[in-house]
């Protein structure tokens, strides 16, 4: 027979406020990222005056710090007297310039909220809610490269500057591509004039330091031994220099020792948790991937799957594939879901990505090899991808 609420919500818990351990939770203080929240303070301040301020475009993998830290200066930001006005967007909702305007309308202007209007009314709205008192507005595009027509909106916001008698318009762009601006058209690159900010990967000590500062607010003291924190941060930094990775770690090494009933984490509980944490990345990483990185990497799933050439080449191959079999079976992939391949070009870009993300690794050849090429290896169990890929999305990406 099922227990009831009451005696699931009267169990102990080992924690105190599980929230904080959420990578959605912002803390009054970012360790290790003082640095850049200054530069990006020191960017946006001249909109306290009502003078323009640069764009910014914030680069980095994911859980280093970007959107925590501009949401941080948001924060700050408002707090101060000023009619200019700072707004969050994440572009894997607002995808397109007419979203993206439209949401502007909703939040600064919600009488002109309202189905039907086109872009061009939504321009003109929005310019003239910025000029009546002169106010700067500036757009922070959290994965701005995932814009569907980003050439458009870019074009658009910046040239809006030179509609305007009074007030500016500008934006922050965050995203986890250092290429992407590689894809805009001339004419949107001339305009920007932006300036660029790097956020690196943590390393273990200040993985540690983020931890520590998480764990005293959602534990009791001692409910995390020494150990089981250096170890999550160490293999957090050795993975990903992520610290949403080193966060879901800690929350499941905990849920583990709660389910168990034990009073404390310990090191045991965050080596059980790696292993579920890791097909939980994964599964998250590859079912949020544009269509031909998706095609990209099952490419290299299937091959590693099946074993390539490369170990007939080479002894001791580790499981690497050589660059051009892998192109070579995404051509193949693509024939059979109804796609068209892309360039080798593009190809090497989609490769690129897909190491950022943590998803494969690369490295050079060496001896042994005619000509010079990149060998390919898959981070995960091939199986697992083949199966997330196939089930999640390539079948409704097949129809």
């Amino acid at each position: 027979m099922a227990g009831s609420f009451e005696s699931i919500l009267k169990k102990e818990s080992i924690f105190r406020q599980k929230d904080v351990l959420s990578p959605h939770y912002l803390p009054e203080i970012m360790p290790h990222r003082e640095k850049e929240i200054e530069a990006v303070m020191r960017l946006v301040s001249s909109a306290l005056k009502g003078s323009r301020t640069q764009n910014l475009f914030i680069y980095g993998k994911t859980g280093t710090g970007k959107t925590s830290s501009v949401k941080h200066v948001m924060e700050l930001f408002e707090k101060e007297k000023t009619a200019s006005r700072m707004l969050y967007m994440n572009c894997r909702i607002y995808n397109s310039r007419y979203r993206v305007l439209q949401h502007v309308v909703k939040e600064f202007l919600p009488e002109f909220d309202k189905p039907g209007y086109g872009v061009s009314f939504l321009y003109e709205k929005i310019l003239d809610w910025v000029e009546k008192d002169g106010k700067v507005l500036i757009l922070v595009l959290d994965e701005i490269d995932m814009v569907g027509d980003l050439d458009d909106l870019i074009y658009t916001l910046i040239r809006s500057n030179d509609d305007l008698k009074k007030g500016h318009v500008s934006v922050i762009g965050i995203s986890n591509k250092l290429n992407f601006k590689e894809k805009l058209h001339s004419r949107s690159k001339s305009t920007l004039c932006e300036t660029e900010l790097v956020f690196p990967p943590y390393n273990s000590l200040q993985l540690h330091a983020i931890l520590k500062q998480r764990v005293a607010d959602a534990f009791a003291e001692g409910a995390v031994e020494e150990e089981a924190l250096g170890l999550a941060a160490a293999i957090a930094a050795q993975e990903t220099g992520d610290a949403r990775y080193a966060l879901r770690l800690m929350l499941r090494a905990a849920e583990l020792a709660d389910e168990a009933g034990a009073k404390r984490v310990s090191a045991h509980e965050v080596e059980e948790a790696r292993k579920s944490v890791d097909e939980n990345v994964a599964i998250d990483a590859v079912c949020t991937l544009p269509e031909h990185q998706q095609l990209v990497l099952y490419a290299v799933a299937t091959l590693a799957a099946g074993g390539g050439r490369y170990s007939k080449l080479a002894e001791g191959d580790e499981g690497f594939l050589l660059s051009g079999e892998v192109f070579e079976q995404y051509s193949t992939a693509c024939r059979s879901f109804g796609k068209e391949a892309r360039s080798a070009r593009w190809f090497r870009e989609y490769l690129n990505e897909l190491e950022m993300l943590g998803l494969i690794s690369m490295v050079e050849s060496g001896k042994g090899i005619r000509g010079h090429t990149r060998l390919v290896k898959l981070a995960y169990v091939p199986a697992k991808v083949i199966k997330i890929l196939e089930r999640s999305l390539l079948p409704v990406e097949k129809d």
